[in-house]
């Protein structure tokens, strides 16, 4: 048995993880703001994880195994987790995103004092090189993210799609900077399935609108992406946790999906034709409409040992759950 120490957990897959260690045997906490109460028989801790003081005098003399961090955005976060969680924790395994890689929220180039890293053949650049997208799927040494000057290079914390995506890839670079304690970052795939329980209505916006008769906004040739089941990314999290790797991991089902192909499994379900309307490369879109390619490879994770699914295998199921409301 462990002592697992989940810090967000809450809703949707989180839930779900906490509720899988639980049935596992394992001793699980969950520890959040009081948005909401863990499933039964997991303890509950109450702060505000950006109150370093507060978080302390929660977390009182408590150790644990292992701590799976849901909910950390910003390399502030990070921080503060790193000195916290120091000495009182055996792995840290923080919930990071497919987001790192996306080359149009990749930070502009940052002058630096001697020769800047070069990534590998093939890769998409990390941050402080210019990015140069390429189709092929990326893999985790396609982005090491470095610690960033907050005063260097062109700002766009503005756009919530940069903002959210330097913020976990400089959260990933505090926690990788020698790291305290074994890591890992979890990059997961868009995650889908669960119908009311999926908040972000990504795939209820296909739904309704197909389903009504609207136009669904893509581009002209949309790259395919990544995706991932909301039970399969508890059960990937939960693998990760009771194992011993460190390091970034992505977690995706086999098999990328375009706009295109999501749009026809949403016509199969619903038995109605998508009106699609074609807009040019950079304009606005539809969820998961890409004009650039970062579908992530998973086979690091498949050669330590877990079993992905097939998107074509569970979108269905996934679709139905969305258009009955469930």
């Amino acid at each position: 048995m462990k002592r697992i120490l989940v810090i967000g957990g809450s809703r949707y897959f989180g839930r779900t993880l906490v509720t899988r260690v639980r049935d596992a045997g394992h001793e699980v906490t969950v520890l959040n703001r009081g948005s909401g109460s863990p499933p039964p028989g997991a303890g509950h801790l109450v702060a505000d994880r950006d109150d370093e003081e507060r978080l302390r005098e929660v977390l009182g003399p408590r150790d644990f195994d292992v701590v799976v961090d849901q909910v950390c955005y910003t390399p502030h976060q990070a921080a503060v987790a790193r000195r916290v969680f120091a000495g009182r924790t055996g792995r840290y395994v923080m919930t990071s995103t497919m987001e790192v890689y996306d080359p149009a929220t990749l930070p502009a180039p940052v002058p630096a004092a001697g020769s800047a890293p070069v990534p590998a053949a093939g890769s998409v650049p990390f941050p402080g090189r210019v990015a140069v997208a390429v189709p092929a799927p990326v893999g985790e040494e396609s982005l090491r993210p470095l610690l960033r000057d907050p005063a260097g290079g062109a700002r766009r914390d503005a756009d919530p799609a940069y903002a959210y995506a330097e913020g976990k890839r400089q959260a990933e670079a505090v926690f990788l900077h020698e790291p305290p304690f074994p890591y890992v970052s979890v990059r997961t795939a868009h995650v889908l399935g669960g119908g009311r329980a999926e908040f972000t209505g990504r795939l209820a916006h296909y739904v309704e609108r197909i389903g009504s008769g609207s136009p669904v906004d893509v581009h002209e040739a949309p790259y395919a992406t990544s995706f991932i089941h909301h039970h399969e990314i508890a059960a990937f999290l939960h693998w990760t946790a009771e194992a011993t790797f460190t390091g970034p991991v992505n977690a995706a089902s086999h098999e990328a999906h375009d706009v295109r192909a999501l749009c026809r499994t949403v016509e199969a379900r619903l038995g109605r034709r998508a009106r699609l309307r074609t807009v040019p490369a950079g304009a606005p879109a539809s969820p998961f409409s890409f004009d650039r390619p970062y579908a992530m490879d998973n086979g690091r994770a498949t050669a330590l040992g877990f079993r992905f699914g097939r998107v074509g295998d569970w979108l269905p199921e996934a679709v139905d759950e969305t258009a009955r409301g469930a």
